[in-house]
């Protein structure tokens, strides 16, 4: 897809000079991914026809404000009325900024006698095996407000110990004395049955209307009291936070776009509706992340790619994920701000390398770059607002990578002044140049990465050699390249818009909604009529959540996963059991060698073995539902039999300290069936892209950059 000076997309569309002159009524759908440094923005029509990228520095005091100013940016713009917008998805930073900085709401706990210290017990597992010092956060209540009841919910789910409702009151009164804003409710087993923690809840709302709740039997009804319970007082944590942000943005998209339906993106990737974003924020706690690894998948899939690995990096952080057959791993086990969550969650490996990091000498003398970050505020020396550390950008921008005509289409300038003043006192201590100091730096952010590609491929089973790589976010493109080679992969994918995709995965999510059943069955032929029992429960919410949505017959999907494991086994493997070509209405039945077989193949997969007569059983059973939402297809334009015009040309260091002419290109110029040979650099709105010395680069049929790596 090739963009206009002003981020606009055109396929076709009628352009007169650099505006768009729009010669009908537009439906538009707009995504907004809100990060550290920008806040993104995707636009296209309801035809897929006319697109649009824009990027404005985000406001952390209040994301809002940078969301509604560009809304107001593209009315200017690019002509996208308020009126006409219809469908607004948002990928937020809210939840996961109240964790890392501990801004989150005041918390009290009503949980079962002589289980209010679980939450400082927990699994008792050293994160840091040879860290004597070393610890987990302190609990998010503290002792004194957790409050504890006499009643008990067996393993089987009947009551063993009845609730009294006098202690219930005097609970209530507690949880009010404490001062809590908010108030979780994790009740042993209540997954299996959850009256007591509904009754509690009842009485509670009653007696303290403006205090926040949240159910464990609601957020996570799952077993494993411990990550249940987390899980549970990290949502109440976050409610008071995420509720009035998303009042606060429903409120001044009323203005700004009153007709749209308001999306807000899961970190399982997905859309739900504010009102659920409300009541269950900690589904948000990777949001924007997601909505990256959805864009990737899409775009993925119109450049024919089935494997790819992804390379977001930004401003801050670098995040990468594993996409294998068209499908992004879901992981159930993550840690959110160093705190465990347990619930569906895309795959997604995050470490401190951003365009940001500050390069820094340790107490050994070794040189590091990040995880600590220039932000955005005053951001690398290069940007000329303040600050005076060496970071990845001012490197890139040392070694000609980066032009000196600056970010943003030559908007945001760059000043290397700063950047080699920044870089002189590293390069003193190190007796090297400034320009094989900044060749060091990215060579360690490079390293950074590659270590964390390793970590979601090579150390899951999967040889990054027979993936592609995929560079998103503004920084992306620029270290593919390096990471690549490293790895041994020999393709190199760049999305038409790389530094926008979070935003883009946005407008091609789906409504969705995870649903499920914890019970222990043994895989045989007495356990079958347990699992159809269960899938039909779990088919009849998804019915009775698909009626709520308004989701059609035609849009809807839905796909079963099994988590299992051998008897025995402290942990489980998700098994892919079926879809919806499978599903009746009526319910799905399976032969329990089938299901043993699955497991096995996944068994395999994992870990290079199974047992087939050692016994397995069934632990959790997953039914994920889908609505499906229009979204833009691949481009359409004839292929270019001439060669790509020139913008320019700059010395440019790429693995040497000699520094090369090489030509520079702009992205919005080239086409399909263009071809590129390096040393090249591609600049565009959002990214800029390297093509190595002896690398070839090509334009396809989606408007993707392929670059291909010689050996």
């Amino acid at each position: 897809m090739a963009h206009d000076n002003n981020g606009t997309t055109s396929r076709p569309a009628y352009v007169v000079g650099n505006s768009l002159v729009l010669v009908r009524n537009m439906t538009w759908f707009v995504g907004v991914d809100v990060g550290g440094t920008f806040t993104d923005f995707y636009v296209f029509d309801e035809n897929g026809e006319i697109e649009h990228v824009h990027k404005r520095p985000s406001t952390p005091s209040d994301p809002a404000d940078a969301i509604l100013a560009g809304l107001d940016d593209l009315a200017c713009d690019h002509g996208v009325k308020p009126a006409d917008i219809t469908r607004f998805a948002h990928g937020t930073t809210v939840a996961t900024n109240a964790l890392i900085q501990r801004k989150g709401a005041s918390v009290a706990l009503i949980t079962t006698e002589g289980f209010r210290d679980l939450l400082e017990i927990g699994r008792q597992i050293r994160p840091k095996m040879y860290d004597l010092k070393a610890d987990e956060p302190p609990p998010l209540v503290p002792r004194e407000h957790r409050i504890e009841l006499r009643e008990r919910i067996g393993a089987d789910g009947d009551v063993v110990t009845a609730l009294d409702d006098a202690q219930i009151h005097a609970a209530v009164d507690a949880v009010h004395g404490s001062g809590a804003e908010s108030c979780a409710i994790g009740l042993l087993f209540a997954f299996l049955n959850s009256a007591h923690e509904r009754r509690v809840a009842k009485i509670l709302q009653e007696k303290l209307p403006n205090v926040y709740v949240s159910l464990s039997s609601a957020v996570q009804p799952e077993f494993r009291e411990y990550e249940r319970l987390s899980t549970t007082v990290l949502n109440a944590y976050l409610q008071p936070v995420v509720t009035l942000y998303m009042e606060n943005l429903r409120a001044g998209l009323a203005t700004r776009a009153p007709n749209a339906a308001i999306g807000i993106n899961q970190s399982s990737g997905g859309l739900m509706s504010v009102e659920r974003a409300g009541d269950f924020p900690i589904r948000t706690a990777l949001s924007g992340p997601a909505a990256g690894v959805v864009g990737a998948v899409h775009i993925a899939k119109l450049a024919g790619h089935k494997n790819v690995i992804t390379l977001d990096m930004g401003g801050t952080s670098a995040d990468v994920a594993l996409i294998r057959e068209g499908k992004a791993g879901i992981g159930f086990d993550q840690k959110v701000a160093e705190f465990p969550v347990r619930l569906p969650m895309v795959d997604v490996n995050t470490i401190g390398a951003g365009g940001g990091s500050i390069a820094w000498f340790d107490r050994d003398g070794l040189l590091k770059v990040g995880p600590a970050s220039s932000g955005a505020t005053p951001g690398p020396a290069c940007y000329g607002l303040g600050g005076t550390e060496p970071t990845v950008s001012d490197a890139n921008l040392i070694l000609g990578r980066l032009s000196s005509r600056g970010l943003l289409d030559g908007e945001m300038g760059l000043d290397i002044a700063p950047s080699k003043a920044a870089f002189d006192p590293i390069a003193t201590r190190l007796g090297f140049s400034i320009e094989k100091t900044a060749h060091g730096v990215l060579g360690i952010v490079s390293a950074n990465m590659v270590r964390a590609i390793r970590t979601v491929s090579v150390e899951r089973g999967h040889d990054p050699r027979g993936f592609s790589l995929m560079a998103l976010g503004g920084a992306g493109p620029l270290h593919a390249v390096d990471v690549a080679r490293t790895l041994g992969m020999k393709t190199v994918i760049v999305p038409p818009a790389p530094g926008i995709l979070c935003a883009q995965g946005l407008v091609v999510s789906d409504l969705k909604e995870d649903f499920v059943a914890s019970d222990r069955i043994r895989i045989g032929d007495e356990g079958i009529a347990a699992i159809a029992f269960h899938i039909q429960g779990l088919l009849d919410r998804a019915k009775a959540w698909f009626s709520a949505e308004q989701i059609g017959e035609a849009d809807r999907w839905m796909e079963l996963v099994f988590d299992m494991r051998y008897v025995g086994q402290n942990f489980e493997l998700a098994v892919p059991v079926a879809d919806s070509a499978k599903m009746a209405a009526d319910g799905f039945r399976i032969a329990p060698d089938a299901l043993a077989h699955a497991f096995f193949e996944t068994h395999d997969r994992a870990y290079g073995y199974h047992n087939p007569d050692d016994p397995i059983e069934a632990v959790n059973l997953r039914l994920t539902a889908w609505g499906r939402l229009k979204c833009p297809g691949a481009g359409s334009a004839e292929k270019t039999r001439d060669a790509p015009v020139a913008s320019g040309s700059r010395h440019v260091h790429f693995d040497s300290d000699a520094a090369l002419e090489t030509t520079v290109y702009h992205r919005n110029e080239l086409r399909p069936g263009h071809q590129i040979d390096g040393p090249a650099v591609i600049e565009q709105l959002d990214s800029t892209s390297l093509v190595y010395p002896g690398d070839n680069a090509s334009v396809d049929d989606a408007f993707n950059l392929i670059i291909e790596l010689s050996t």
